[in-house]
């Protein structure tokens, strides 16, 4: 199979797709990858060694994640993603794609996204998953409460996909998980200028990292499991 159809715009026709648009626009997709690319995803995704979300590089990836994150960030998904949160042309924003291979406890508050983010995507990588709720995606009727939930959790396995219009209500989250969680995430941006100011932000956290993993993975390790930012 070609790359060009890793991530295909037709599979979100899926009879199991829900999209929702009330208390917030999201959709969550099941199986939007192909079995026989399980290899190969595994094999090309970033080997980072500390914690968080970083901003991508081609040269930390394989053929088959560069591959995957073009198919994510081209107009055609763009179109077929906006179309269904209610957003127009959402392919003339530009998008910034960060990627994460881990977790510390302190990650998953809950929080709306920036409002520099028109909307989210998510796209899970994870072989397989502990049979607990930490560390699964959460949308949520509240920012006080992470069992608010406005549909079932989505565990980050193999081919899950979420995305949500950035909304004062997009509230989603998780429960404290600390190990392996690899997600690709795509933001579109309501400015260049906000993708450049994010990128730089990013890169800044993962070379503070890269020195002081140990710190970052002591801060907010016992976190309340409702914990919650603004943005």
């Amino acid at each position: 199979m070609s790359t060009a159809f890793l991530l295909d715009p037709a599979r979100l026709d899926r009879p199991d797709t829900k999209v929702l648009h009330h208390p917030f626009p999201f959709m969550v997709a099941h199986g939007q990858l192909p079995d026989e690319w399980r290899g190969d995803l595994d094999r090309d995704f970033p080997r980072y060694a500390s914690a968080g979300f970083f901003p991508y590089e081609a040269s930390d990836c394989g053929p088959s994640i560069n591959a995957l994150i073009a198919n994510m960030t081209a107009p055609a998904f763009a179109s077929a993603v906006g179309q269904r949160l209610g957003i127009d042309n959402l392919g003339q924003y530009p998008t910034l794609v960060t990627l994460c291979r881990l977790l510390n406890k302190r990650h998953g508050t809950i929080h709306t996204d920036s409002k520099s983010k028109v909307a989210t995507a998510l796209i899970y990588l994870n072989a397989q998953w502990p049979d607990t709720s930490d560390g699964c995606l959460r949308f949520l009727h509240r920012i006080d409460d992470i069992d608010s939930i406005v549909i079932p959790e989505l565990a980050p396995l193999y081919g899950e996909f979420a995305v949500f219009k950035r909304c004062e209500n997009s509230f989603h989250g998780h429960l404290p998980y600390e190990g392996e969680r690899r997600v690709i995430q795509v933001a579109w941006l309501t400015s260049e200028e906000e993708k450049l100011r994010k990128t730089k932000r990013g890169k800044f956290s993962r070379g503070f990292k890269k020195l002081f993993g140990k710190l970052d993975t002591r801060l907010g390790a016992g976190r309340d499991r409702s914990a919650s930012h603004p943005d």
